[in-house]
């Protein structure tokens, strides 16, 4: 059962709450701990398309202990207007009970175990985890992944670009703040050359990176989440696949990678992060492109550890 305060307590957790429950390290090792648990069980997401370009996201997951649902709703046309592109909740039950033991804000969760999953990845499969790192994408995303390589990697220096020189500057603020090196790039392209870790965190209305990668290159792309969405040019996907490693997070990217997708590549053949934990994943050669869309199994990784119901061994309730 979950660790409680009380009989039938429930916890409504915001943002900075949430936060606090899901820290780096630990989440990333939760995730790992979530892909070698054969109970857990994730069914199809259920995204129902909404005016204006919008969705909303149904996703459940449980294991023995946990189950959740995430209700968030995607809406881009928020982007520079000051409201969250992503809303929601993540409702934690105890399936022992029954009972609600938790409320997660849906954002911070999304964008923490998003981050979480690249960082795991870089982890296992980056070839070159020095730095620096370059970041295209300056929002919510941008800054869970920059924080998450600096605490997991220890990355000392960042790049980044955006296609909002504000967005990009306050982030680079930011990174300053937490004590690294950051400067603004205007060509993430040119910033390549220079960074062998890289990682994309997009609206993925566009095309934004297109030049090769280096030899000891890691991508972590995680702004395309459907067939239509892209943020890398066909041609650097080929090049991944025929020179390096091309690794998806889950393998319901075979119909969701837009990325390799519209390159044309046969993702089904793509070994996924579970095959890379389970000891099974394939001899890192080259560049490594991991390419992240997203799954519930991820969210029940962190509710497992944000109510204290985690796997991992060594961490509370395991």
């Amino acid at each position: 059962m979950l660790k409680k305060s009380a009989p039938g307590a429930l916890a409504m957790c915001d943002a900075a709450q949430t936060a606090h429950r899901l820290p780096w390290a630990a989440l990333a090792a939760e995730i790992a701990a979530l892909l070698r648990d054969a109970s857990v069980r994730v069914p199809a997401r259920m995204v129902l398309p909404l005016a204006g370009g919008a969705s909303l996201f149904v996703m459940p997951a449980h294991d023995l202990r946990v189950a959740i649902t995430k209700l968030i709703t995607f809406t881009p046309a928020n982007a520079g207007t000051g409201r969250a592109t992503i809303q929601g909740d993540v409702v934690v039950f105890d399936v022992a009970s029954g009972e609600r033991r938790l409320i997660l804000h849906g954002p911070t969760v999304t964008a923490r175990r998003t981050a979480a999953v690249s960082l795991l990845a870089a982890q296992r499969l980056a070839p070159n985890r020095q730095g620096p790192l370059l970041v295209v994408g300056a929002g919510v995303q941008g800054r869970a992944h920059l924080e998450a390589f600096a605490q997991g990697l220890g990355v000392r220096e960042a790049m980044i670009a955006s296609r909002s020189t504000e967005s990009a500057r306050a982030l680079a603020r930011h990174a300053q703040g937490l004590g690294l090196q950051a400067q603004v790039v205007t060509d993430a392209d040119a910033a390549m050359a220079e960074c062998p870790l890289v990682v994309t965190c997009t609206p993925a209305a566009q095309v934004v990176l297109h030049s090769p990668p280096r030899d000891d290159a890691f991508i972590a792309a995680v702004g395309a989440f459907t067939p239509q969405m892209v943020e890398l040019s066909p041609r650097l996907c080929r090049l991944f696949a025929e020179l390096g490693t091309v690794v998806v997070d889950t393998p319901d990217a075979r119909h969701e990678a837009g990325d390799l997708l519209q390159a044309g590549l046969d993702v089904a053949t793509s070994a996924s992060l579970a095959d890379v934990v389970g000891g099974n994943g394939p001899a890192v050669q080259g560049p490594v492109l991991f390419k992240s869309c997203g799954w519930a199994g991820w969210d029940l990784a962190a509710a497992r550890l944000a109510a204290g119901a985690t796997g991992t061994p060594g961490m509370p309730g395991a």
